[in-house]
């Protein structure tokens, strides 16, 4: 995964409504996150699965980002 990609993913979460990233069950939020990023780049179907993989790795730090900034 590129530092280019990293800082695409984290860019859509940061500007992402926090309704959005609180209520989607887990499976949906990571494609919907994926979609989000792969319309700001192409990606290959290998980058695409460890995209995935990095965001279910981190459903819970984009949860608890987005909670913050709804308190």
């Amino acid at each position: 995964m590129t530092p280019k990609m990293l800082r695409q993913l984290w860019s859509v979460v940061e500007n992402s409504q926090t309704k959005t990233l609180l209520q989607m069950d887990d499976a949906s939020l990571v494609k919907w996150l994926v979609k989000q990023t792969t319309n700001q780049a192409l990606l290959d179907p290998k980058e695409t699965d460890f995209l995935s993989d990095y965001i279910q790795s981190r459903l819970s730090l984009i949860r608890d980002l987005a909670y913050e900034r709804q308190c």
